[in-house]
């Protein structure tokens, strides 16, 4: 399988295909698991209603998260990889979530993460939250060069579709 997915172990040594944006994705990931919750000394919601709102956003995000997430997962089907760089036998996928937001499993991930940081009031997983942001922006601005050189389409579905916030950015 990581063979049909664009791994080699050409790549693995020069990062051919970004293989070693995978790598950090992976640990960006796991470190964002095992980080500890540190929050503001004397912070907390004292008001039920300040609660239950927060408990409102929060389970509204992970929804969308989700959606995002799964729907991407579908939408791309055999065109999944995790590496940036297009598959050989790829299609440029424009419907379904990929009509909202060019990078709906990226865009996922992070609204998971922010769903995560505002439910614990963790300043430590919000700090990552904004460098999973920043790491996953650079991703998708490098697999937008790849999927350009690919696909002619690509520059007018740039022009048209968000990259990372669906109808904002």
């Amino acid at each position: 399988m990581l063979n049909e997915w664009g791994f080699s172990r050409e790549g693995l040594r020069n990062n051919q295909h970004g293989e070693y944006w995978v790598f950090l994705q992976g640990l960006l990931l796991i470190g964002f698991v095992l980080l500890p919750v540190y929050r503001f000394v004397g912070f907390g919601i004292k008001s039920p209603e300040l609660l239950y709102f927060s408990w409102g956003v929060v389970g509204a995000l992970a929804v969308f998260s989700s959606i995002l997430i799964f729907k991407g997962l579908l939408d791309l089907g055999r065109n999944l990889t995790p590496l940036p760089y297009p598959r050989e036998d790829g299609q440029l996928v424009q419907s379904g979530v990929y009509s909202i937001v060019r990078h709906p499993l990226y865009s996922g991930g992070v609204l998971a993460a922010l769903s995560w940081s505002i439910f614990q009031l963790s300043l430590s997983h919000l700090i990552v939250t904004v460098v999973l942001f920043a790491f996953f922006n650079a991703k998708a601005s490098q697999e937008e060069v790849w999927l350009s050189e690919k696909y002619p389409d690509y520059l007018e579905y740039r022009e048209r579709v968000k990259k990372l916030i669906p109808w904002v950015y």
